[in-house]
This record gives structure tokens, C-alpha cells and sequence, in this order.
């Protein structure tokens, strides 16, 4: 934003119009001047190592000549992705007709996300109609040496790479650029207006301001915060005792589960996790084990009812039901946030219980 500003002051003697294009101009030179911004040696990769596609005929660099492409790699149950989709969604509405073609790339993160008929459904809930290169093998991430989720590449009309960004924001300094390499592409009366939009639920973005509590697995390929964590016990069914006091971004597990290298699995009725966290949502990536099951949860602030905190996967009493493997938004909290103790009650044998995230 700092460098925005400083644009701004700089070009303010001359007319709105002269004064937005220049700034444009100045960001999307600097950009595709520092050579870190220009990956793959500054051409747009090759999708021919998608395993399949979407809402579209296979698309190639060289078929998209002419046209301004927005690369934008996801997974559907990062959260940090779900919170850029209104945007990305808005600027295929807005500018497609003026040139401007977005391919997502969909590299998963767990393996149920492997699964096209997952990618499919969910694809369709999310309402993404956008062309959709399928990379479960890592092909495309690896063709652009790829290493997030989101990331948005913005390829210039002869296929050059003018800009990226990795993780959420920066949306109006990203538009700026999409319509600045439209107009040099030839695009005439665009609409030169921010788009807006009116994220809901997972969409809507973080209290950064309030957020305190990181990103955390459970799997323990990647766990951190397990406050009963022994490697003795990994793989196999545990009855683990919980306890009454946690640290703040720690965790424990109470009742019997098993502890996978993807996830924390439950094994009985009324299986619990725990997590102490700061932050005004509770975001867990979970499902049945089995597919095609229904495991009915129970969720609580403080070790009581959620009394109005509720998200927009549980009813009002904190109840809900598992019905795939997905980002479930559990806890939305309004006014003052503090450290709190959340906790989900498994009411059937047979969740998994992959990473919570924060909002």
C-alpha cells in the first residue's frame, strides 16, 4: 500500500485519468523489471501436463496468444484461496469479454483432492466456470516452479509474464495490472472502476487485525501444538485423556483416535479435539473417512454453547454433520475477540480431522 501512496503523491498534478495510467504503468514496470517476478524465464508455462480439464478444451500458451491470461493455481479447501475467489470470479465477469482469460490451476493439497469427482462437485458449489487445468500430478505447479496456494501469474497478450502475487490481497494492485496489459492489448472503453464484491461465509476475509492463531495440521506429517504428541502412538488407534489446560495455538485430542501421518481419525463416539486459538473464525478441513457416510458433530466456545458464534456449517445449538471431505467453517464470532477454548465432539465413530485454520 506504501507504494501505492507514493505513486499517487507523485502524479497528482495531472488528470485522474493520466494519473491512474501512470500508476499502472509504474507497477506493472517495476514489476516485469525485477527479475525475481518473472519466473520461468518470463513466458507463460506449458499446461500440457494437466491430467485433465474443466469448463474448457485443453489451452495451450500458444492458443491463448492475443489474449491477457490470469494463471491462478488453488486447491478447494485453502482457505487463504477461498477468501480471493470473489474476486476472481468478479474479474471473469467483468473483463472476458475484453480479452482476459483466467485458467485455474487445481493442485491438491490432500489426497481426497485428487479425486476428480471431488474437484468437479466442488468446482460447481464454488462457482467457478472458468477454464480449469487439473494438475493432480503436479505437472503445471512444477512447469511454473510453482510454490503456493493461491498464486496469480498474469501473462501479457504476446505471453509474457508481467506479474505474480502469492497469498491473499493486493487485489486492486492486481486489477490494475489486468487492465493495464488489456489496454495495450487493444481493448477499448474498458471500465476502468474497481470491480466489487460481497464475499460470504468462508469467502469473507480475515480479522487480521484480532488473528493470532496460525494455520495447524493434525496429521502428523506436518502437526505442530499436540500437547500429547508421542511418535509411539502414531498409526494406531489411542485413547488419549485430554487436558484441562491449554497453551494458546495448542491442541490435544480426548478419547480414542488415530494419529495418521494426513489427519487425526476418530475411532468412537464422542471423540474430541481441542484447541486453544485467538482469532474471531475457526476454519477445520474435515470429513467421513468413508465415503459417502454422515458423522453428525457437536462444537462449543469455552465449554459452552457458541450462543450466537456460530458458522455457516453448524446451526445454532453448534451442531452439524459431515457429509464430505471439505473446509467446514465452525465458529464466526462478532465484537471482542479473546483467547477462547474451542472444541468439536465427534457424535459418530469415523472423522477425519485434517488442519484448522483462522480467520
Amino acid at each position: 500500500m506504501s507504494d501505492h501512496l507514493a505513486d499517487e503523491s507523485a502524479i497528482a498534478s495531472v488528470s485522474p485519468w493520466e494519473a491512474r495510467g501512470s500508476l499502472i504503468r509504474s507497477i506493472a514496470h517495476r514489476l516485469a523489471g525485477d527479475r525475481e517476478l518473472l519466473p520461468v524465464e518470463g513466458r507463460l508455462a506449458s499446461f500440457d501436463r494437466a491430467t485433465s480439464w474443466l469448463n474448457s478444451e485443453p489451452l495451450t500458451p500458444e492458443g491463448l496468444r492475443g489474449r491477457v491470461v490470469l494463471v491462478d493455481f488453488w486447491t478447494y479447501t485453502c482457505i487463504n484461496w477461498l477468501r480471493t475467489l470473489p474476486y476472481l470470479r468478479a474479474w471473469e465477469e467483468k473483463y472476458a469479454d475484453a480479452g482476459l482469460t483466467i485458467v485455474g490451476v487445481h493442485t491438491p493439497e490432500f489426497g481426497f483432492e485428487r479425486d476428480l469427482r471431488n474437484v468437479v462437485a466442488q468446482s460447481s458449489n464454488l462457482g467457478v466456470t472458468y477454464p480449469i487445468a487439473v494438475d493432480s500430478d503436479y505437472g503445471v505447479w512444477n512447469e511454473f516452479a510453482n510454490h503456493y496456494w493461491p498464486a496469480v501469474y498474469l501473462a501479457d497478450a504476446e505471453g509474457k509474464l508481467r506479474y505474480h502475487h502469492f497469498g491473499e490481497g493486493e487485489y486492486a494492485r492486481t486489477e490494475m495490472v489486468i487492465q493495464q496489459l488489456l489496454v495495450d492489448a487493444g481493448a477499448k472503453d474498458l471500465d476502468m472502476d474497481m470491480v466489487m464484491v460481497d464475499p460470504q461465509g468462508l469467502e469473507v476475509a480475515a480479522d487480521w487485525r484480532s488473528l493470532r492463531s496460525p494455520e495447524t495440521y493434525l496429521g502428523y506429517g506436518q502437526s505442530s501444538g499436540f500437547v500429547a504428541e508421542d511418535s509411539a502412538f502414531y498409526d494406531q488407534p489411542h485413547v488419549y485423556e485430554g487436558v484441562r489446560d491449554l497453551p494458546l495455538n495448542s491442541w490435544d485430542l480426548t478419547g480414542d483416535w488415530t494419529v495418521a501421518r494426513h489427519a487425526a481419525v476418530s475411532n468412537e463416539a464422542g471423540a474430541r479435539i481441542a484447541f486453544a486459538f485467538h482469532g474471531r473464525d475457526v476454519n477445520l478441513v474435515m470429513g467421513p473417512a468413508t465415503a459417502g457416510a454422515a458423522v453428525p458433530f457437536q462444537v462449543s466456545l469455552d465449554g459452552r454453547a457458541v450462543d450466537g458464534a456460530q458458522g455457516t456449517d453448524v446451526d445454532a445449538d453448534g451442531r452439524g454433520v459431515l457429509t464430505d471431505q471439505n473446509t467446514y467453517q465452525l465458529i464466526r464470532q462478532s465484537g471482542e475477540i479473546d483467547d477462547r477454548i474451542f472444541e468439536i465432539e465427534f457424535l459418530e465413530a469415523g472423522a477425519e480431522a485434517y488442519c484448522f485454520t483462522f480467520g
